[in-house]
């Protein structure tokens, strides 16, 4: 099995379908606190829609348009990174991630995003990776810049949130400024 060690006590691994059981568990501690920042498609309720979450993202790695993988700690599922979508023809894609409240602040994400944007900047020939996060998400855009990302703009009003439509901010980083940044480190994403 592929598990791929980014600390003592945190691994990054493939979330197939066949964890649904484990992903819904994990949604079940994170849902409150992910639901004002994610996609409501992502946040599953049961285990037909938590496989499916799963499986959309398995189709999209099949067909090189996307990827999920887990983050664990301490051998529970905490959370994740992800492409929410992939162009390999137009050297574009746009990263993402989500963690449960346990495991904030813990420095398990930003890892995981370094190992993720460097596959896809070193081996799939990357140009522009993306991060769209909602302006008021400080978390989100904190994290961003740790990961050298730049603000290329902010989408007005772009779509309906929990309190009111929402502002989007889209950060971005070149292939030529990530290979040059400190926090990229050779690696395989499998």
């Amino acid at each position: 099995m592929f598990a791929l060690p980014l600390t003592e006590e945190v691994e990054l691994r493939p979330l197939d379908p066949w964890r649904a059981e484990e992903f819904l568990a994990h949604l079940d501690r994170a849902r409150e606190h992910i639901q004002p920042w994610v996609s409501p498609s992502f946040v599953a309720t049961d285990l037909p829609s938590a496989r499916a979450v799963l499986q959309r993202y398995a189709d999209r790695w099949a067909s090189d348009t996307g990827g999920i993988w887990g983050l664990w700690w301490r051998d529970t599922l905490v959370g994740g990174v992800m492409f929410v979508s992939f162009d390999a023809t137009r050297g574009v894609c746009e990263a993402g991630c989500w963690v449960e409240p346990a495991a904030q602040g813990r420095g398990i994400v930003a890892p995981a995003i370094r190992r993720i944007v460097d596959w896809a900047v070193r081996e799939r020939g990357i140009h522009r990776v993306e991060w769209r996060t909602a302006a008021d998400n400080t978390r989100s855009r904190a994290l961003a810049r740790r990961l050298g990302l730049r603000l290329d703009g902010t989408l007005r009003q772009v779509s309906p949130g929990p309190h009111g439509r929402i502002d989007l901010e889209v950060w971005s980083v070149l292939a030529d400024e990530w290979l040059a940044g400190p926090g990229a480190a050779p690696t395989t994403v499998h």
